[in-house]
């Protein structure tokens, strides 16, 4: 006798409420369709619920409460009760440590579900910050839930949001506490829902054995076909809750998998939206609608961060710190999330959703040397052999320079010329920068930083006011070869 397990994945929401665009490759080109919302992704598991009575699994990787301005402003007060009714059964972290770790744990206290991570302890007392696992029974089968949280968050994310903890990658964990699960707990289905990302997770999964179910997080791919990796289905859902991931287990009395169906699901506009959630939905963004609807400029170049090696919205915000400051350079993180934004009108709500986090403006001097190093180091953490090595985002963001690398290279021999402002870089020469955040440039490169009394969304607002529309189209910045 087998039964029919259902596992629903939502990942890296980034604080999306409502339906947005979001951008789809038809053949050489870009388009954009509307996606999301919670309302719809509500209804599509209370619909699964129904179909399998008993037997449904709904999971959250994270990057779940913040990302927009009304979860960021709210600390993500106006997105808990809509978590709570949409009655996940486990999540863990990533951007959700951006208001500190004693805030996070308050939050997850609030939560009906807990948040899970083997791999994160406290440094006065190397204990465990987070509870590991959760065991939960369907149609008679004992699942455990293993969570990972992101490793990246005392590497290479703000000291206020890993104050007081480490966090370690996860692998000898997952070894024991699968172990532990098997044993102790009588688990007979296995499930991990890590924020790791997706290379780094398909080589974990090679490497441990015993899992069923592998939910992979943090690098927004849009997983179609399911892999299996070491007997275990590996999925990862996009995100923006553009798409929801589901798998059906059929599973044996004893918890064997016989076989699966994987479906990724697109939030769209045939999905109907369950009425309370809609609301709580409106009740959370009303205080900030008339704000956020604020129409700030026209853009004649669909912007976009769907691109590794540049990209258009990132253009339109270097553009507007060189602008503002009259620098040699710009540098920005190779940030993932964020919403397109179709050629027309730009709001406020777009700004927020380009950088929420809002930083000052900063500037400093940096060599030629420095900016050399600087991008072979970032080169390696996004095209690193091993992906366990890998960190961070997409390709730093950049303009005033163009750089031209062989991704195949070993590290630090990638780059094979670079040019600044049109000519040859000198290595001895000091040149102007304006960036945003400590990984536009990252500590041991530069001088003479300062944080402008600026910050980014009114550079941004103040450039689109000074242009009737604005183009940001790609430029070679950084280019493989």
């Amino acid at each position: 006798m087998s039964s029919k397990i259902t596992i629903l994945q939502m990942n890296d929401l980034h604080g999306y409420m409502e339906p947005h665009p979001e951008l789809f490759w038809d053949g050489e080109k870009p388009i954009f369709k509307e996606a999301g919302g919670l309302a719809r992704i509500t209804s599509v598991i209370e619909e699964a619920r129904a179909q399998n009575r008993g037997g449904v699994i709904a999971l959250d990787n994270g990057d779940t409460i913040h990302g927009t301005y009304p979860v960021v402003a709210s600390k993500g007060e106006s997105i808990k009760q809509i978590l709570n009714k949409m009655a996940f059964d486990a999540w863990t972290a990533h951007w959700d440590f951006a208001y500190d770790v004693p805030y996070l744990k308050k939050f997850t206290d609030d939560l009906d579900y807990p948040l899970l991570a083997i791999n994160c302890y406290n440094k006065d007392n190397d204990e465990l910050t987070f509870q590991p696992y959760r065991i939960i029974e369907r149609k008679g089968i004992r699942v455990a839930v293993i969570g990972i949280a992101a490793t990246i968050v005392d590497k290479v994310m703000p000291e206020g949001f890993h104050t007081g903890v480490r966090l370690t990658l996860g692998e000898e964990e997952l070894q024991k506490w699968v172990k532990y699960v098997r044993g102790e707990e009588r688990a007979q289905l296995v499930i991990v829902l890590s924020h790791l990302g997706y290379p780094q997770e398909l080589k974990m999964l090679s490497r441990v054995n015993d899992i069923d179910v592998f939910l992979s997080g943090h690098t927004h791919n849009r997983v179609r076909k399911a892999s299996v990796v070491n007997n275990a289905v590996i999925i990862q859902s996009g995100c923006h809750g553009s798409f929801v991931g589901k798998i059906d287990l059929n599973v044996s009395s004893e918890g064997k998998v016989k076989d699966f169906d994987h479906r990724l699901i697109h939030i769209d506009s045939t999905i109907n939206e369950d009425e309370e959630v809609y609301n709580l939905v409106e009740s959370g963004i009303d205080p900030y609608r008339d704000m956020l609807n604020e129409t700030v400029g026209v853009t004649k170049t669909d912007l976009h961060r769907n691109l590794v090696m540049e990209c258009p919205m990132d253009n339109l915000l270097m553009q507007a710190l060189l602008d503002y400051s009259g620098a040699d350079l710009a540098f920005s993180n190779g940030w993932r999330y964020g919403a397109p934004i179709p050629k027309g009108p730009i709001r406020m709500e777009d700004l927020w959703n380009i950088i929420p986090v809002n930083p000052p403006v900063s500037i400093c001097e940096i060599t030629g040397q420095e900016v050399w190093d600087m991008m072979e180091m970032n080169l390696e953490r996004t095209f690193a052999r091993d992906p366990y090595d890998q960190m961070g985002g997409y390709v730093k963001r950049c303009m005033g320079l163009n750089l031209y690398f062989k991704v195949e290279n070993p590290k630090g021999t990638r780059i094979n010329r670079l040019f600044i402002n049109g000519k040859t870089y000198r290595p001895d020469k000091k040149y102007k920068v304006c960036y945003v955040t400590r990984q536009g440039v990252r500590p041991g490169f530069g001088s003479k930083k300062e944080d402008l009394e600026v910050k980014a969304i009114e550079v941004l607002k103040q450039y689109l006011g000074k242009n009737e529309s604005v183009e940001a189209p790609l430029r070679n910045t950084i280019v493989p070869i």
